[in-house]
């Protein structure tokens, strides 16, 4: 696989922090650019984020040292210098949407972690052990921007990446008809830390603005299908939920109720099976982020916990637990995921890794 030049487009944020972590030592990706709001430009990345450094790691040295670039007005430059953009913008979503088209219309593909672009219909969002044939829609995609190159790519919500995983194999399987979801969300999600959000300590908050609609939503859009280069949500399963932040750094943590198809209610033993055995694109592919193993069940039952398995497999891997009958649903369970790693930063690594391993960055 040969070396492919990238740039972090919002590099100073959180969520931007963790994608310079992952890419740092990457395999495949060296990264040649990072751009942020006007306010940065012009600094080294290491003066525009050290008094504000999140990770538990210490910066890179070979990306403190680059020139943060204007994310809005070196549009053009920055294009003419990588392969392709990780996208993580603080901007209002109208912007975002401006912003990441004219990136794709320089020829310079993007993959965003914003939600701007996640029900434009020609723009694949992807899990990609779950959908990642809906990456073909990007040849419909480049016919409307006009591009050869440039398209958008987009990964879903972060707390989808707890409960989407577990539900899709046991609705592909046996028939998923309706999910009940409550996510306990850490304030990373928030891109905050407990230093910069004291009134989050030893409290709950039980809203998060935008997020239950996205749950309900986004979910679909996984399940679709590619039709006339579009692709097209799915009517079912019909999901419901209530999200929560909890004085937790990271992990977001999903309780999950769920009923079956009519007279199509499996045994527990063959929902755990599913569960332990599935794999997909990017286990067949191998791709270097990919957790060897997607879904792990754990039988105790205090698990899975946040503080133990978030980091579970690089923090790529899903904590699935405490699966039982229920007396209104067929059955309840609990399940986690990383939400800065597989939620965000992780989970777009991972989708640019599967869209060059198919050929889309050539």
């Amino acid at each position: 696989m040969k070396k492919y030049k990238v740039g972090i487009i919002g590099a100073t944020g959180m969520v931007g922090q963790r994608f310079a972590t992952l890419l740092a030592e990457h395999p495949w990706f060296d990264v040649k650019v990072v751009a942020a709001s006007p306010r940065s430009a012009g600094l080294t990345y290491k003066q525009a984020v050290e008094k504000k450094w999140a990770m538990t790691t210490p910066i890179p040295e070979n990306i403190g040292e680059l020139i943060v670039k204007n994310a809005t007005a070196d549009i053009e430059e920055i294009a003419s210098q990588v392969d392709f953009v990780f996208c993580a913008v603080d901007m209002k979503k109208d912007e975002i949407k401006a912003l990441e088209e004219a990136y794709a219309k320089a020829e310079c593909p993007v993959i965003s972690n914003n939600s701007a672009h996640r029900h434009t219909a020609d723009v694949p969002m992807v899990i990609p052990e779950i959908n990642a044939d809906h990456i073909k829609v990007i040849e419909s995609q480049r016919k409307r921007l006009g591009t050869k190159r440039g398209f958008i790519a987009v990964k879903s919500n972060c707390s989808l990446q707890s409960y989407v995983p577990a539900i899709y194999p046991l609705d592909k399987k046996f028939g998923v008809k309706e999910v009940l979801v409550c996510t306990y969300q850490a304030i990373s999600g928030a891109g905050k830390t407990f230093a910069t959000w004291p009134e989050m300590v030893d409290n709950v908050i039980p809203f998060i603005g935008g997020e239950e609609e996205k749950s309900e939503k986004e979910p679909l859009k996984i399940w679709g299908t590619l039709e006339n280069g579009e692709i097209v949500p799915a009517s079912s399963p019909a999901f419901t939920a209530q999200c929560i932040r909890v004085p937790i750094s990271d992990g977001h943590m999903g309780a999950v109720f769920m009923r079956f198809e009519d007279g199509k209610k499996p045994t527990k033993e063959e929902i755990i099976n599913e569960w332990n055995s599935y794999a997909g694109r990017a286990q067949e592919l191998a791709l270097p982020s990919a957790p060897k193993q997607f879904l792990h069940y754990f039988t105790e039952d205090n698990m899975p916990q946040t503080k133990l398995q978030r980091n579970l497999e690089g923090g790529m891997a899903i904590s699935v637990g405490r699966l039982r009958e229920d007396t209104q649903y067929d059955y309840k369970f609990v399940c986690l995921s990383h939400n800065t790693l597989r939620g965000a930063a992780g989970g777009g690594v991972l989708l640019a890794e599967l869209l060059c391993a198919e050929g889309y960055m050539d």
